[in-house]
């Protein structure tokens, strides 16, 4: 056994070691699950859909037998071939740039990551295809090569076989090994497996990361880069309960969120709240917001909501009881068409914007999301200050949701299905906090530059929600995720900005 062969990896020193080289398993070394199947799983359903998840789960039980019984090798090509077979590579590229590295960070094993972090070079030696986990590993880790295994491809799209080196596992890790590194011997080899046990005896000193599936994960603050960015649309890890769970519900949740949404842009929006609690979505209000306007000559209230759905601008209607005109940076025209409140797009001509919610305020009260995108993590974004200069009535509105299924927002698919994943979720909850109006001192009115006002607000809510302010921007977002500005052209147009 391997376990007998190394010592424990506790009794590795992390001291002195800025000048070695580091070369770690991933599956129960870097990682403390020692099942990949969650990984390829997001693969499947986030590039592939529900029929590809299905597919997967299916042949996921020969996959086991096969790695269990036959060879290590052999179940792992099933695991490949099932979740990647016809995918176009730049849709694994962009799932694994986009949605693997949340959940990967999440389960960071903390022994291995103190040696591992501990080292000036660092090396990951892992029979998961390159493709998919070279992304978190250089851009979150720090990791400086990443030897795995190779998938065939054809036309820009993956075969579902392996390249002739074949799969990373036993001696071929070590082949590797030597073919990377030559005749230079690595300082440190960390493996969890019988089979690491080739590739570690090349190195100075071997590791072994005993199974401690209780063991806690490193937390966000400690990673060398904190995840503010991801995409995909599962918030849980789809182990093989939760991805058969998810195959089950979706016939059911999906009628149930045509039901709702039907609910939410048909029926009065004094009625809206109490659907909704009848549905099963749960709308919780906090603090006391403004009565609407009254008086002709008064301009309304300006809302300045944190963004985390394109539902924000519907959801602060329904816990105000009346429909709240939003400003937006373009949202899907399906969503437009389904939403209950008039939705304005945005044209980024700064004159125009101005001109418009100035009109629009005179008309009654509106709501604007300053951040321009959504974030899912605990962060608000840079606000834009326009909002700023042009009405000194505003209200600053903490938004926050919680879901158990699926994320309402995504930045690489269709923006049209993203009011029906948040609704397909089995009972999703909105939390709206109306906090003070800003005093009149602290406004343009009274001197204050439009971006001492934005931030001060940024900073209030951001407070009020236990967030994290950033200078982080759409463009930033998109650029993360998606690998564009986030910006699209439309033909009769000018440039406009995608979605929320």
């Amino acid at each position: 056994m391997a376990s007998s062969t190394f010592p424990t990896v506790n009794k590795c020193t992390s001291i002195g070691r800025e000048k070695h080289t580091v070369v770690a398993d991933m599956d129960g070394t870097l990682l403390i699950g020692r099942s990949s199947f969650p990984y390829f799983a997001l693969i499947a359903f986030e590039a592939g859909g529900v029929l590809r998840l299905l597919f997967y789960l299916l042949a996921s039980p020969i996959a086991g037998l096969l790695y269990y019984f036959i060879s290590e090798s052999a179940g792992i090509q099933v695991l490949i071939f099932a979740s990647m077979a016809g995918m176009k590579l730049s849709s694994i590229e962009s799932v694994a740039r986009a949605v693997l590295p949340k959940f990967y960070s999440g389960d960071l094993h903390p022994e291995t990551w103190r040696v591992f972090s501990s080292c000036g070079k660092r090396c990951v030696l892992t029979a998961n295809p390159r493709i998919m986990v070279e992304p978190f590993l250089k851009d979150f880790l720090g990791a400086d090569l990443v030897l795995g295994t190779e998938i065939g491809t054809y036309k820009g799209r993956a075969t579902g076989l392996i390249c002739k080196d074949g799969i990373l596992v036993g001696e071929k890790k070590a082949d590797a090994l030597k073919k990377a590194f030559g005749e230079e011997q690595p300082d440190v080899g960390l493996g969890d497996r019988l089979t690491d046990a080739p590739f570690m005896a090349l190195c100075k000193e071997g590791y072994i990361v005993p199974s401690k599936p209780k063991v806690k994960a490193v937390t966000s603050d400690k990673l060398p880069k904190p995840i503010i960015f991801h995409d995909g649309r599962l918030v849980q890890k789809p182990t093989p309960l939760m991805a058969l769970l998810i195959i089950l519900w979706i016939p059911i949740g999906f009628p149930l969120a045509c039901l709702r949404i039907a609910a939410g842009s048909l029926l009065p929006m004094k009625m809206v709240y109490h659907a909704f609690w009848a549905l099963g979505v749960r709308v919780i209000v906090k603090g006391t917001p403004p009565p609407p306007v009254e008086k002709s000559n008064q301009t309304g209230v300006l809302f300045i909501c944190s963004h985390r759905t394109l539902l924000d601008p519907i959801f602060l209607s329904t816990a105000l009881r009346r429909p709240i005109p939003a400003v937006t940076y373009s949202v899907s025209r399906l969503s437009e068409i389904i939403s209950p409140i008039k939705t304005v797009r945005l044209s980024r001509d700064r004159a125009t914007d101005a001109s418009m919610i100035k009109k629009l305020l005179k008309e009654g009260d509106l709501a604007i999301c300053p951040e321009g995108t959504t974030c899912r993590e605990p962060f608000l974004l840079r606000f834009s200050a326009l909002f700023a200069e042009l009405t000194d009535e505003l209200v600053p509105v903490a938004m926050v949701n919680r879901m158990s299924m699926f994320h309402g927002t995504t930045a690489r698919g269709w923006k049209g299905m993203d009011p029906f994943y948040f609704f397909m979720n089995p009972s999703p909850v909105y939390e709206v906090t109306f906090l003070n109006k800003l005093p009149t001192e602290l406004t343009c009115g009274s001197g204050k530059s439009s971006h001492d006002v934005a931030n001060y607000i940024q900073r209030v809510i951001a407070a009020t929600l236990s967030y994290e302010c950033t200078s982080f921007t759409r463009r930033d977002k998109y650029r993360a995720l998606a690998g564009n500005d986030g910006t699209v052209v439309e033909k009769p147009k000018a440039n406009k900005v995608m979605g929320c």
